[in-house]
């Protein structure tokens, strides 16, 4: 599901826990890839902005909220969730184990209604993708492939961000028959434009993606 057009855009120290954990920051989204260490407690703080959050790994966290209520939250690897801007709050990482999660904030409004193209991949090949969640402001598709499976072509006529959940190794072919191949490990996060082509997943194992569109103006 990686377009020949893809900025590839990985921030190598967030994807190990390094200080910097912003992966992409332009004039529709701020992506992070954040890891938390077993026990970890962040400070008390406020998201002002609507965010998408991708789960790398399985993990469980609490919110302690100012009024001294608290969630529990717990996930498994590859799940996303809608989460809303809200009140302030500390987190920390209940479990025994580091997670990272891939948190895409949205600085935009929603942009309306999305007529989406004939080749729409959930309508051309629903086999493969699969809405996950949609509003105003985004569609997230999970994409599985299995071992050197293909899809037919298809389009993508919005923005979007793309989160490799497996290593991803795919050759595209273009509307013109010309081919490009694309490799990239797990946990990979980069910045996507309009594209239309086929694919072929290279690996002799599955390969699943999720993909963020965005619908803001």
């Amino acid at each position: 599901m990686i377009v020949h057009a893809l900025i590839l855009v990985t921030s190598a120290l967030a994807l190990q826990g390094g200080a910097n954990p912003v992966a992409i920051d332009d004039d529709q989204v701020r992506v992070l890839v954040v890891t938390d260490q077993p026990g970890q407690k962040s400070a008390l703080h406020q998201h002002e902005r609507n965010r998408v959050m991708i789960y790398l790994d399985a993990g469980t966290m609490r919110l302690t909220y100012e009024d001294g209520t608290h969630k529990d939250l717990s996930w498994k690897a590859g799940e996303v969730r809608w989460d809303p801007a809200g009140g302030k709050h500390t987190s920390e990482n209940t479990g025994r184990t580091p997670f990272r999660i891939v948190e895409i904030e949205l600085k935009r409004p929603a942009g309306g209604a999305v007529k989406y193209p004939a080749l729409d991949p959930p309508k051309v090949d629903p086999k493969h993708y699969k809405v996950e969640l949609e509003n105003g402001q985004v569609r997230v598709i999970r994409a599985r492939y299995g071992p050197r499976d293909s899809a037919p072509m298809h389009e993508h006529a919005l923005p979007r961000i793309v989160v490799n959940l497996t290593d991803q190794a795919v050759r595209m072919t273009l509307p013109d028959g010309s081919t490009r191949e694309t490799r990239n490990p797990a946990g990979t996060v980069a910045a996507a434009g309009a594209a239309k082509h086929s694919e072929v997943n290279l690996n002799d194992r599955p390969f699943e993606v999720l993909v963020v569109e965005l619908k803001t103006k």
